[in-house]
């Protein structure tokens, strides 16, 4: 099963070869990884999705992550309320009458065009991995000449409150 877990950590040369090293050396497959800056100076933020076999392997990974130097909170948010995006560049083959046909396909997608060229369209496209990979389904009969995704970055939704029933009962 795919697990998503966010790791915070310091924004240190090495960080990233050694967790990837240690997924490596306990043999777990990184299925993404993405890594970027965070609002706090000198941390940032991975997202790595990881196919596991089972719950007791998920906490074996979470406790082996947070031993990692360098690692301020690793989080396990499969299960919980997240907010989950991948982005992906699609450079497919076109021409100028081919190019309509395209944007009808990618408009329900909102995707976007953000190049042409007079033999192919570069097309963008943002949300989750699922939408991403219908998309480029779509796509393959017109030709891809190339794609580049960026792999699920997520976090988890703001504090929702819980709706209490309240009772009011006169004495």
């Amino acid at each position: 099963m795919k697990r998503i877990i966010t790791a915070t950590v310091q924004d240190r040369s090495g960080v990233l070869n050694r967790i990837t090293g240690m997924l490596q050396r306990r043999q777990f497959n990184i299925e993404s990884i993405s890594v970027g800056k965070t609002e706090a100076t000198g941390i940032s933020k991975m997202t790595l999705v990881v196919e596991v076999s089972d719950h007791q392997k998920t906490e074996q990974l979470t406790k082996q992550l947070n031993k990692q130097i360098d690692v301020l909170k690793v989080s396990d948010i499969t299960d919980k309320a997240m907010v989950a995006r991948e982005l992906a560049l699609i450079k497919v083959a076109s021409n100028p009458q081919l190019s309509a046909e395209i944007q009808g396909i990618i408009s329900p997608f909102r995707a976007t065009v953000i190049d042409i060229s007079k033999d192919s369209l570069a097309i963008q496209v943002t949300g989750k991995p699922d939408k991403v990979d219908a998309l480029i389904t779509l796509l393959r009969p017109y030709g891809i000449k190339e794609i580049a995704r960026t792999g699920v970055t997520a976090f988890l939704r703001g504090h929702q409150p819980q709706i209490t029933e309240i009772n009011s009962y006169s004495v």
